[in-house]
């Protein structure tokens, strides 16, 4: 026997479906990003900044990269304005090149390519929290790394196993942190700083042979990884407050402060410490840690047992931003049917991805087991193709086919930034060493494989464009 019907009045109302919650506001947005850029990259990449081109002349390569991460940034801002939700180039990719036909392949091969790329970039600050680690746990032999990192991994991805309105407060924490670890540098730098030992340049520095150009984008690459996250906002794009404002403002905000802070870091390094002190870094083991060398040649060991900890504080903010970040993208992939459906499962009651993140955080637990060179080259490489010269492109398609899509914020002096961030990634691209091309090349092509597979068993574009005409 069944119950009786309640009447209309006294029905009621449906528990509240899951959902994604606007509650980033400009703060918490630059914070993000801020916190994303900074991370352990100063610290850590310095040495490998200058082995690149064997001396302080490799700081070309962090002025070539800071003009692509500012038009690139403005590619982002756009973008981001103009369609503001989770997954960011997923969705600008989708929109770009047509979402039913080669949109559909973009966005799968971005998704694809960024479930490795993106714990690579993660893993890259577990190897630096675990450098570090080792200035103050001495002795810290290989396994007790790959146990230092797996745990800070794990913990990493408990903090974030939380709904969105904490992770807004914990992120503004972290980002104060590293803001009092970047001032203690560059204020300790500008008080002790020589510029004999800063522009110290080695016989022929300035030889423009193809060994030149070679070193040069080795060290733009270590540059443009040191920038990563200067667009993190926009992958949780339905988690910000009126985003056609705080997605370009927060963006640009964090470039420019971050560009002054980054200054401010390599000067005060390299003109206190030698670089051929630490140069090249895989023959000197005390560049995993540097920066506390610098403290510890000015203050003594104990501040720079104190300074430490604040960098491993800022290491930590870093893989929490990207983590928080990068795991909204497999997600919102999922949610649009274009990518594997169990990722786009939100918890229950705490309204997050947690699939997503479980997935993407044990991924780069087991990336940090690699070295920090390795990862640096083979995350720029993985992403140049699909995900960064992909959305310059898109950027210009959209101009062209959508030309009245709202834009709160327009590129400036449109179309020269996007043209100068495609001349830069190619030559990125071209400068890498082939092997580490040919991974990315092959990563790209395995996911293509993927997807054939995947659109020939649910029948979907290019196959179910063959079977209509077949049938007709």
């Amino acid at each position: 026997m069944s119950s009786p019907t309640p009447p209309s009045g006294d029905r009621v109302n449906p528990p509240e479906q899951p959902h994604l919650v606007r509650r980033f506001s400009l703060l918490p947005a630059t914070a993000l990003n801020m916190t994303n850029m900074l991370g352990a990259g100063p610290f850590i990449t310095i040495p490998l900044l200058m082995s690149a081109m064997g001396g302080p002349q490799a700081m070309l390569g962090w002025i070539v990269a800071l003009v692509i991460v500012i038009c690139d940034g403005m590619v982002w801002s756009e973008l981001g304005a103009a369609m503001p939700g989770s997954g960011g180039s997923f969705n600008y990719l989708r929109e770009a090149f047509g979402r039913e036909r080669f949109g559909r392949l973009m966005g799968f091969l971005f998704v694809w390519q960024f479930v490795l790329s993106g714990p690579l970039e993660i893993a890259s600050g577990y190897i630096g929290f675990a450098s570090y680690a080792s200035f103050i746990w001495q002795g810290l032999t290989r396994p007790g790394v790959i146990a230092l990192i797996t745990v800070v991994g794990l913990i990493n991805i408990a903090l974030l196993y939380r709904r969105i309105q904490s992770i807004a407060t914990i992120t503004v924490s972290l980002w104060v942190g590293t803001l009092i670890t970047v001032i203690a540098v560059i204020v300790t730098g500008a008080m002790n700083f020589n510029p004999g030992i800063a522009f110290d340049f080695p016989p022929g520095a300035f030889n423009f042979s193809l060994g030149f150009f070679l070193g040069l984008g080795a060290a733009t690459r270590v540059g443009i990884y040191d920038y990563l996250g200067y667009y993190d906002i926009c992958y949780i794009g339905d988690e910000v407050r009126n985003p056609g404002r705080v997605i370009p403002r927060s963006i640009l905000i964090s470039t420019a402060a971050v560009a002054i802070i980054y200054i401010g870091i390599n000067l005060s390094i390299i003109g206190t410490v030698p670089w051929r002190e630490f140069v090249p870094a895989a023959e000197h083991p005390e560049s995993n840690f540097i920066v506390s060398i610098f403290m510890q040649r000015i203050y003594g060991t104990g501040v720079a047992t104190i300074f430490t900890l604040l960098v491993l504080w800022t290491a930590f903010g870093s893989v929490f931003a990207l983590l928080l970040g990068y795991s909204r993208i497999p997600f919102a992939a999922a949610q649009s049917g274009y990518f594997f459906r169990a990722f786009g499962r939100l918890h229950p009651t705490k309204d997050f991805p947690y699939v997503s993140l479980i997935v993407l955080g044990v991924i780069s637990i087991v990336a940090g087991f690699f070295s920090l060179g390795t990862v640096i080259d083979a995350l720029i490489v993985t992403r140049i193709l699909v995900q960064f010269m992909g959305q310059a492109v898109g950027l210009i398609l959209l101009r062209r086919h959508a030309p009245d899509m709202p834009r709160p914020f327009r590129m400036w002096l449109y179309p020269i930034p996007a043209l100068v961030a495609l001349a830069g990634w190619l030559f990125v691209f071209a400068t890498t060493p082939i092997r580490v091309i040919l991974f990315g090349v092959g990563v790209l092509a395995l996911g293509c494989v993927v997807f054939l597979i995947w659109s020939r068993r649910s029948n979907r574009w290019p196959f179910e464009v063959a079977t209509s005409r077949a049938a007709a």
